[in-house]
């Protein structure tokens, strides 16, 4: 029988859906993966870093993000902002060449790519020639000195990238004057710096590997000064007064050659070794600044002892005589220095560090030189992500309070503001305060704020304090020893060793209005925290609950429960830990919910599940869910331990069973297997026709492992024995498709210290086709999700309808299944769409609110699938509304890490160290807005010339832009009869040409979407 569709109803529907759900990829939280390049422009107040990927991403103030990706996979090398232009450039390990542009759009900025060059040499040269290491964006704003492998340095005018061949400086005009008896003049090797005369921008000094430097004079197209290092150059670097230049070599040394001294120089004013006469590693880059008072800033890297300290990444300040060896925890990227001043010249203010792990930001000015606590960037896997949390709508007094503790966590961190803070934020002030936890492997959980473009960190709880670990508490990370030699100190929060891999969390629960956190770990440990805005001591004392219930014939294989501290111990103002339970087997804890009006916590693992009362502090529950054939149960995560027998036998059975059903359909009537093909093909279309969204689901054999793992825990107040009275429950869903009922009775108030609570088994559901029970929903009679615990007694949620009949909704793997309350009976269902074989991996309720109309709103489902595909489904209904691809679906750990709000967004880890976060709310979206404008003219350095041969200006098309003034001195110079050119205005636009793609084709990332 056909289906007739209602055309009016569902252009209605349709239409509501537009006002409901749209799915973006909003903003990139935390710390960009394998970082390649860092660039700076202090005109802009804008920091750049490029990554492995072929990633670029700016920074400025607060909020203010942008992020552009290369068509090319391609690793970014260098990255490079032109001088008073709203444009930069980046050089790719492919030798390419691109140029970006923030251009305004709508009062926001973008950030496009405009255009892409590549050099390419005379015919038959080798690669290179071409080959480009290093680059060099003039002051002018409108050339880029490229240096080569081959030793030649190519002019291109910018942003058109056209080659001026005319003013090339061949590695031959270089060798033509060099004296003949410098060694390395047959072999000058690439060019590895490329360095601006501070006081005369004509004139550029090239730095060769082999150690020759030259200062060549771009007008007159010769070299005017010789300076013949022997030693393998790093790095060079002009001193203020364009007098002086500093060198960094291979061999741990630093020279000071003098311009003033001669057009050949063979030796250095002063060449120093900062670490002794050891063999050092090599000085990768060196700078040094003067201050108004005193004597002036050395900042250079590497440089170590090579056979004490060869592994250490290091960068070393010396002022005065403070001297400091920065030690980082991963290899350094680069760096700068910021200074203060509007024309930044002033004293330098804050070094900024770039390491494969993390940026740091180092106070120049205060005392001590303390790390500048970051706004963003803030490095997520400082221990490895394990798991997360979302909390919505956060009440002011507990964000206040966890801010509090926060703050008490950071003395160590300077009081200066973030240094960084090009660009306005445009984007609204959130309109709640959101939190996102995170789990990590060391034991600690991280609080950040969520609520806006910026991921900042609140506050860090450590649960290692409670158990023995290896650590030694007498552990200072950030000081030397007195009198140490180098004089390192360690910076950064990067620290991916775990004492314990036992401590890592698994599971957290925060209830935002009592304040109650239950964290859960990898060794069976579950504590309860509250907060406490004063420091304690105390012992915390664990409750073993034996989860096996006397199951006989099980062993556990796997790692051994955590070693309770047995004296007291102190907690610092923040969460502390009141009560811990221990399961038996310290197994993995799988599940917890947390019912703070009831004061329980229900836990699960791959045993059984248990109630714990933290009110009374003991075990109102503990239930075993073991198959008798669940072995790798007892095996642990952290046990490699494989049953080959097992693992044979099962192979054997599924041959045998095959051959079997083989010879059981084999018939040598031809006419009777035709008819039962033509019979179940019309079954299958007829199944087709009917449902084209569902498909039949297998179902799996009972002696699949891992059948008695609890998936999902949910406490509900619902009817559980009869329609006329409800009472607290208990729900449990396992992997193998069961969902266990139990119904608590909880003692009155009065009596509640006193009498115990109790759990009785009312209800047992076993889903046909075993699929695991990820999720657990009840819904009142208007068919609403019952609200959180508390939040009705805070009015912020209606009291749930108890007139009508509830239901129970039943989430599997492959389908989402409706029952009557209490009788268990199916209402309906919906089978999960999947041509492929889809799972439902996370899931979630959220209230999607009308862009439309303010106080309209639905709770729907959010589904997850191991194809990476976001579903957004109705409730009560079970309607399937919208689906997204959202993540790869060969990205099995970015699909594992996915958390969902409340209010249909959602996060997942991209990397290690960042969070993409998405939404399919129409209404409630979190996305940078940024604009980024150039400053005022006035404030430029007027002593920067311009360089261009005809003063005229071009756009990406080689187009030529004309200004106000321009056209105003051209009449002017018509009607004087002066035929002379056109002077190159400072106010010039360029209309560069955008190449701009998509938001599916990923090329670009706006700041308004």
């Amino acid at each position: 029988m056909k289906r007739f569709r209602r055309h009016g109803h569902d252009s209605q529907r349709d239409k509501l859906k537009q006002e409901l759900y749209q799915f973006n990829k909003t903003v990139e939280h935390g710390f960009p993966h394998q970082p390649s390049a860092l660039g700076y422009s202090p005109d802009l107040d804008l920091l750049a870093i490029g990554t492995r990927s072929g990633a670029i991403k700016l920074y400025g103030a607060p909020g203010v993000e942008f992020m552009g990706l290369h068509d090319e996979n391609a690793t970014v090398t260098q990255v490079h902002f032109l001088p008073h232009q709203l444009e930069l450039v980046t050089l790719l390990d492919d030798n390419s060449l691109h140029m970006w542009t923030l251009r305004a759009h709508q009062g926001v900025s973008e950030l496009l790519e405009v255009g892409r060059f590549t050099l390419t040499g005379p015919p038959g040269a080798p690669p290179s020639v071409t080959r480009v290491t290093t680059v060099l964006a003039h002051s002018s704003g409108e050339l880029l000195l490229l240096g080569t492998e081959g030793g030649h340095v190519f002019v291109v005018e910018v942003p058109g990238f056209r080659e001026l061949e005319e003013r090339n400086i061949s590695v031959e005009d270089v060798q033509a004057r060099i004296p003949e008896e410098y060694a390395p003049r047959r072999n000058l090797e690439c060019v590895e710096a490329l360095q601006e005369k501070p006081l005369n921008p004509r004139q550029v000094l090239i730095g060769y590997g082999r150690g020759l430097m030259v200062l060549w004079d771009l007008d007159r197209q010769c070299a005017i000064q010789y300076f013949l290092g022997t030693q393998q150059l790093e790095s060079v670097w002009w001193m203020e007064d364009g007098e002086h230049i500093l060198s960094s070599h291979s061999d741990g040394s630093y020279c000071s050659w003098s311009t003033t001294d001669g057009d050949v120089q063979s030796q250095p004013e002063k060449q120093d070794t900062p670490y002794g006469s050891f063999p050092c590693k090599a000085i990768s880059k060196v700078l040094q600044f003067p201050t108004k008072q005193g004597p002036p800033f050395l900042i250079l890297s590497g440089g170590m002892p090579r056979a004490s300290y060869g592994d250490r990444h290091c960068i070393s300040v010396i002022h005065s005589k403070t001297h400091i060896a920065l030690d980082f925890t991963s290899r350094i990227i680069d760096f700068f220095v910021i200074r203060e001043g509007e024309q930044h010249t002033g004293d330098p203010s804050a070094l900024v560090v770039l390491v494969e792990e993390e940026l740091v930001v180092v106070d120049l000015q205060t005392e001590g030189w303390p790390v500048i606590q970051m706004p963003y960037l803030v490095p997520l896997h400082c221990s490895a992500i394990t798991c997360s949390h979302h909390v919505s709508s956060i009440p002011l007094k507990l964000w206040e309070r966890i801010l509090a503790a926060g703050d008490l966590q950071n003395t160590h961190y300077s009081n200066k503001p973030w240094p960084i803070n090009g660009g306005q934020n445009l984007a609204p002030e959130p309109p709640q305060r959101d939190l996102l936890l995170t789990g990590h492997e060391d034991g600690t959980v991280r609080f950040w704020d969520a609520s806006g473009v910026c991921l900042y960190p609140m506050y860090k709880l450590s649960t290692a304090g409670v158990f023995h670990t290896d650590a030694d508490p007498n552990d200072n990370l950030n000081q030397g020893a007195e009198g140490e030699w180098p004089p390192f100190r360690k910076v950064g929060c990067f620290d991916p060793y775990s004492d314990d891999p036992r401590l890592g969390i698994q599971k957290i629960h925060l209830c935002k209005y009592s304040g109650y956190l239950t964290v859960a770990g990898t060794a069976g440990q579950i504590l309860v925290l509250e907060l406490n805005d004063e420091m304690a001591e105390q012992v915390v004392s664990a409750t073993v609950v034996d989860l096996l219930q006397g199951q006989d014939g099980f062993r556990w294989k796997g790692h051994a429960r955590l070693d309770v501290q047995e004296e007291p111990v102190s907690f610092p103002p923040g969460f502390q830990p009141f009560a811990l339970v221990q399961c038996q087997p310290p197994a993995v804890v799988t599940a917890i919910a947390l019912h703070s009006e009831w004061k329980l916590v229900a836990f699960g693992t791959s045993h059984g599940f248990g109630i714990y009362d933290y009110q009374q502090k003991n075990v109102a529950l503990a239930r075993c869910t073991l198959n008798p054939s669940d072995q790798l149960a007892m095996e642990g995560p952290l046990s490699r331990v494989k049953s080959i027998k097992k693992s044979l036998r099962q192979s054997f059975r599924r041959i045998r069973r095959s051959r079997v059903s083989m010879r059981k359909h084999q018939t040598t009537n031809a006419a009777k297997l035709q008819e039962i093909n033509a019979r179940l093909e019309a079954e299958a279309l007829q199944e087709m026709e009917l449902a084209p969204v569902q498909r039949r689901i297998e179902a799996r054999s009972s002696d699949d492992s891992f059948t008695g793992l609890v998936r999902t825990l949910y406490f509900a107040d619902s009817f559980i024995t009869d329609s006329a009275h409800n009472t607290p429950s208990l729900w449990a869903g396992t992997n193998g498709g069961a969902v266990f009922a139990y119904m608590l009775r909880l003692p009155p108030v009065e009596r509640r210290m006193d009498d115990p609570v109790t759990a009785h088994q009312a209800k047992e559901i076993q889903l046909m086709h075993r699929a695991p029970v990820v999720g657990l929903v009840v819904l009142d009679g208007r068919g609403v999700p019952l609200p959180e615990p508390l939040e009705v007694a805070h009015d912020l949620a209606r009291s749930p309808d108890m007139l009508a009949s509830h239901h129970l909704l039943v989430i599997s793997e492959e389908q989402f299944k409706l029952f009557t309350l209490p009788k268990v009976s199916t209402k309906t269902k919906l089978k999960l769409t999947a041509i492929d074989g889809s799972r439902v991996r996370r899931v979630g309720v959220a209230l999607f609110g009308s862009s439309r109309v303010e106080d309209y709103g639905e709770n729907s489902l959010v589904v997850l699938t191991n194809q990476g595909e976001l579903h957004v489904i109705s409730l009560p209904a079970i309607k399937m509304q919208v689906h997204h691809p959202c993540i790869r679906r060969e990205d099995v750990s970015g699909i594992a890490s996915c958390v969902f709000t409340k209010h249909g967004q959602g996060f997942y880890l991209i990397s290690p160290s960042e969070f993409e976060r998405f939404s399919l709310s129409a209404r409630w979206l979190v996305e940078p807005r940024s604009l980024v404008e150039l400053p005022d003219k006035s404030t430029l350095d007027p002593s920067k010339a311009r360089l261009r041969d005809d003063g005229r200006g071009y756009d990406g098309r080689g187009v030529r832009g004309v200004s106000d003034n321009e056209v105003l001195q051209e009449i002017q110079k018509s009607l004087e009869g002066d035929g002379g050119q056109m002077g190159h205005g400072d106010n010039n636009i360029k209309i560069p040409q955008a190449n701009i793609l998509s938001n599916g084709d990923h090329c670009f990332y706006t700041a308004h979407q």
